[in-house]
């Protein structure tokens, strides 16, 4: 089995190859995965019913609870062919394991060479990975693979130590960086407090990931434009999951993350399951194609963003999914409003006494959640009353603030078995922390 790559960039075309390859993961699918298996069974279904993006209506959507705890009924190969196991990041649950054989590697690293050649990677780049690439997290890896498909020079400096990857920055003159925003934040006052101005070390390019540098508008986010002032480089928002096992790329024009159409096909539902139009925001439906380890139809990935289809002005036809607006299961309501914690974040990112700071939620009240916000301040320049006035203004919910001891604040949002900050706790009935 070899993989397909799109040669094309006609939306007719694509959308005819896409059917087909759809039609090849379905059938790959039931003659190896038990679980979809046993759903057709139930469902009356045979692959020849599924025979391009429309008829994915007629399938349920797999969920994260469907492969908690129940990975093999989804491995669609025998043990000899697993080639590498992957664990999600565990952010918003328990970490799941996923099994990739030879072809998923070759996948991965196809995918993450079309992502970066989006963001303007080219083989004489020299490329400082400033993300995990051990404790089974696939990001890391999935990167190290692209830059190798490229040919270009990749720096391994993981993110557990802003001190050794501000020291790599000066030894090495990176072109560009992969990274979480709030940890280039991080690095470039670590620059700064060593006298080094971070826009002379050369970096040209700021490939984000994790958290978003772009507003529901596609316009920079707060966060986005402190790191192009910090770094006088452009930032390239990214959006991926280890189940999507696919990455989505912003282009120079930061017009929402370019789709590879032959690895993925993509929905966006709404609250009832339904898709629907382009523009509006819903919840983000994954169908990873060309995977033979565990692959999936219809994964919900809690993610609410937008899609859209018309050609972006950087001439691609393909469509892109914009900023992830927050997570399905993290909705607030307080007082008939409803909001997501990113709004909190992007009110929050705006102070500049605030350095760091997380969001709980209790469903203390019948009709309304209550929530609350926890900053660090790096100085006594502003108080409680202040903050919570300035979310208000913007977005019409007024939580309840407590300011805290910085590195409290900090080490409560930092842990060493996650990818990246844990900003939001759910103390909900029945609910995770996320």
């Amino acid at each position: 089995m070899e993989l397909t790559y799109f040669s094309t960039d006609n939306p007719q075309q694509i959308r005819r190859c896409q059917d087909q390859l759809l039609r090849d993961h379905v059938h790959y699918v039931l003659a190896h995965s038990p679980f979809y298996q046993q759903m057709f069974q139930r469902l009356d279904l045979t692959a020849e019913d599924i025979n391009g993006y429309d008829d994915l209506v007629k399938l349920p959507t797999t969920t994260k609870a469907d492969l908690e705890g129940r990975e093999h009924d989804f491995l669609a190969v025998n043990d000899s062919r697993i080639a590498d196991i992957c664990l999600t990041s565990g952010t918003t649950g328990v970490p799941v394991s996923f099994y990739q054989t030879s072809l998923d590697l070759d996948r991965l690293a196809l995918n993450e060479e079309i992502a970066f050649r989006t963001a303007g990677i080219r083989r004489d780049d020299r490329v400082l990975i400033a993300v995990a690439i051990d404790r089974c997290f696939m990001a890391g890896m999935a990167y190290f693979l692209g830059l190798k498909q490229i040919g270009a020079t990749a720096i391994r400096g993981g993110s557990s130590s802003v001190a050794v990857v501000a020291q790599l920055v000066q030894r090495f003159r990176p072109t560009a960086i992969v990274g979480v925003p709030t940890f280039f934040l991080a690095l470039a006052q670590r620059l700064k407090d060593n006298g080094i101005d971070p826009a002379s070390c050369g970096v040209k390019r700021l490939i984000c990931i994790g958290e978003p540098v772009r507003q529901a508008d596609l316009s920079l986010s707060v966060l986005g434009q402190r790191l192009v002032d910090c770094w006088q480089a452009p930032v390239f928002g990214t959006y991926a999951s280890t189940e999507m096992a696919t990455t989505l790329s912003d282009c120079s024009r930061g017009q929402g993350g370019h789709l590879p159409p032959e690895l993925m096909m993509v929905e966006v539902l709404d609250d009832d399951g339904q898709r629907i139009s382009d523009d509006r925001p819903g919840e983000v439906v994954a169908t990873p194609l060309q995977v033979t380890g565990m692959p999936l139809l219809r994964f919900r990935t809690g993610d609410m963003a937008r899609l859209y289809s018309e050609p972006c002005r950087c001439g691609l036809t393909s469509q892109r999914i914009g900023p992830i607006l927050g997570r399905k299961n993290q909705m607030l309501k307080y007082r008939g409003t409803t909001v997501y914690p990113p709004a909190i974040s992007a009110v929050l990112q705006e102070i500049e006494a605030v350095a760091a700071y997380y969001i709980e939620v209790y469903d203390d009240f019948a009709l309304s959640d209550r929530i609350k916000v926890v900053v660090g301040c790096q100085d006594d320049s502003i108080d409680s009353d202040q903050i919570a006035e300035r979310i208000s203004a913007r977005i019409r919910v007024k939580p309840e603030v407590e300011i805290a001891d910085l590195d409290v604040v900090r080490r409560k949002i930092i842990s060493e078995d996650k990818r990246k900050p844990v900003l939001f706790f759910d103390h909900r009935t029945k609910s995770v922390c996320c």
